[in-house]
């Protein structure tokens, strides 16, 4: 059985929570949710050693997505650099090209489907490894 992995989930819409909890459910990941910037950035910072990757809501209005990230960014140590995912509904190319320069590793769009979440946690979070994005 794959070890579980455990991803912070930011964002400031409960129904966007829910559904993404309700699409992880039965998967080998342990969701921890947070309702705002602020909070999910205190959490990241608190438990960065148990944190495999971040999906991060861009829209929030007390600390963006981008801002939460570039802290975070800031703040890992160095050899450990987790996949921080923007979770998003700005699809544009010039828009998708600035989450990247900002210090994350991948977008996912909203609105999402169960099938592009696993995906991209796969991509992200290979079976078996500890999390570690490459550089």
């Amino acid at each position: 059985m794959d070890r579980q992995r455990t991803i912070l989930l930011v964002d400031d819409n409960f129904m966007n929570r829910r559904l993404v909890a309700a699409m992880l459910h039965g998967k080998p990941y342990r969701l921890i949710e947070r309702e705002s910037g602020r909070e999910g950035l205190a959490c990241a910072l608190a438990q960065r050693d148990e944190l495999d990757l971040l999906l991060l809501d861009v829209g929030m209005p007390d600390l963006t997505g981008t801002e939460l990230c570039r802290r975070f960014r800031e703040a890992e140590e160095a050899g450990r650099r987790r996949p921080v995912i923007a979770y998003t509904a700005h699809a544009m190319a010039d828009e998708r090209q600035a989450f990247l320069v900002a210090g994350f590793s991948d977008i996912l769009i909203k609105p999402i489907t169960r099938e592009e979440l696993l995906a991209l946690l796969a991509r992200h979070l290979p079976p078996g490894e500890p999390a570690k994005e490459q550089p």
